[in-house]
């Protein structure tokens, strides 16, 4: 991969680039160190410690960012690799293993010292961050994330892998200590729970996905780790680092259709933990497939619908500046965003005009350019959902504030002020999550 350096944003670049009809690039406008070469292909899974080749069927996994097969041509979502279509029956090879490796509580993984474990996670780190070049890149053009935020977001998850350590060294020095509660002296000590699976979503598929990942491993539990739909190729380069750092079943990589490999894990009874950030749907849908409900221990980060309070003393420079950042941040596409503004009435005009003037003057692009905040979305039919809840809005007396809100370029959608809301508004009750 190429040294880090950013391609420089035009002098005349302006929010309303995103409109212009070269927007997207032609392929040989990319700047060299930010091209991705002949794609990225992941063929193997890892399954008790082993790499295994896959001969089934693959996805192909196309990027936010448009190219333009020739000049004039419409841009087209480039095709930039391919992952593992994996069944049922693979992924319960997977969840064997791990349970093989937990052996119920008896195994080499659960049974070492907590220092041995940390000695791993740590050799998984090291290795971890000899590839954040590779996987920024993957970031940048799989989800269409910033550079700058694909790479915050690396060393995020490295600096929490760090915390976490040092925080489990603490606890463990806790651990040897006596204490006495209500007249009674006890010792505690924390044990694994079992069989984790661990599934992340697409907007942080490496920082949310590892905040459960690392701590379910370092604490003792063996995992089945499955990628999220989107941003998946970065787990690639990260294979060799899993297989080499935890002992064989410790940790287990499977690929392939949630409805597909998910449900046959959930049915078999055999997971005994349940590491989840996505919809409240799924994952209510997905406990119950389990034949244990109640007994499976579930973490969970869910959806939400966030409002924002801006009452009258407000400071309203800083307001507007914490709301935009809070609603838009990768294009909205946080569960901790801000989706519902609810501004005082005595300070509603006035607000709506400065939050219409700060949406448009954030800068749209390519996630390789500096200043840009605003790029292509990677969820298929993604547009298209949030253009007919603005359709929604303006149907039920809505208006569209900031010039060009809710108009789409390709996978590009302009963030649209709406003015006023009302409750039967689809806007309001639905999270968009963009």
């Amino acid at each position: 991969m190429k040294p880090e350096t950013e391609s420089s944003v035009d002098g005349n670049k302006s929010s309303k680039n995103w409109a212009k009809p070269d927007f997207f690039p032609n392929a040989e406008n990319i700047p060299e160190k930010f091209r991705l070469e002949g794609g990225v292909s992941i063929n193997q899974t890892l399954i008790a410690g082993e790499l295994r080749e896959w001969h089934g069927p693959f996805a192909e996994v196309r990027s936010p960012v448009c190219l333009r097969a020739a000049k004039g041509a419409e841009p087209e979502p480039v095709l930039i690799g391919k992952t593992p279509l994996m069944d049922g029956d693979t992924a319960l090879q997977a969840l064997d293993a791990a349970v093989a490796a937990y052996g119920q509580g008896s195994g080499a993984w659960p049974s070492f010292s907590v220092a041995q474990r940390i000695e791993h996670v740590e050799q998984f780190l090291t290795e971890m961050r000899s590839h954040r070049e590779a996987v920024v890149e993957l970031l940048m053009w799989e989800i269409g994330k910033t550079r700058k935020d694909a790479s915050k977001e690396f060393d995020r998850t490295a600096d929490y892998i760090s915390d976490t350590i040092h925080e489990l060294k603490v606890l463990d020095r806790r651990s040897s200590r006596f204490e006495t509660v209500g007249g009674v002296v006890a010792q505690t000590r924390r044990l694994p729970v079992g069989v984790a699976l661990c599934m992340g979503p697409y907007n942080y598929p490496l920082n949310e996905t590892f905040t459960t990942l690392i701590p379910a491993l370092i604490m003792g539990n063996t995992v089945v780790f499955k990628p999220a739909k989107y941003g998946v190729l970065l787990i690639g380069p990260l294979l060799k680092a899993f297989q080499t750092s935890f002992p064989p079943g410790v940790i287990n990589v499977i690929f392939g259709r949630g409805r597909d490999t998910i449900g046959p894990l959930m049915k078999s009874g055999d997971v005994d933990m349940f590491a989840f950030i996505g919809t409240h749907k799924g994952a209510s849908a997905l406990k119950q497939m389990h034949p244990k409900p109640h007994r499976l221990k579930a973490v969970l980060g869910l959806d939400a619908n966030n409002p924002a309070i801006v009452l009258p003393d407000a400071d309203l420079d800083l307001a507007v500046s914490e709301c935009v950042a809070g609603a838009l941040s990768f294009n909205g596409q946080r569960c901790t965003a801000l989706k519902l503004l609810l501004v005082h009435e005595s300070l509603a005009e006035e607000f709506v005009s400065r939050v219409s003037t700060a949406v448009n003057d954030l800068v749209a692009g390519m996630p390789w350019e500096t200043d840009v905040s605003l790029t292509p979305l990677p969820e298929p039919g993604k547009v298209t959902y949030l253009r007919s809840l603005v359709d929604n809005a303006e149907a039920n007396g809505a208006t569209i504030a900031n010039e060009g809100g809710g108009q789409v370029n390709g996978t590009y959608f302009h963030p649209a002020v709406l003015y006023p809301i009302t409750t039967e508004m689809r806007v309001y009750r639905e999270e968009q999550f963009g």
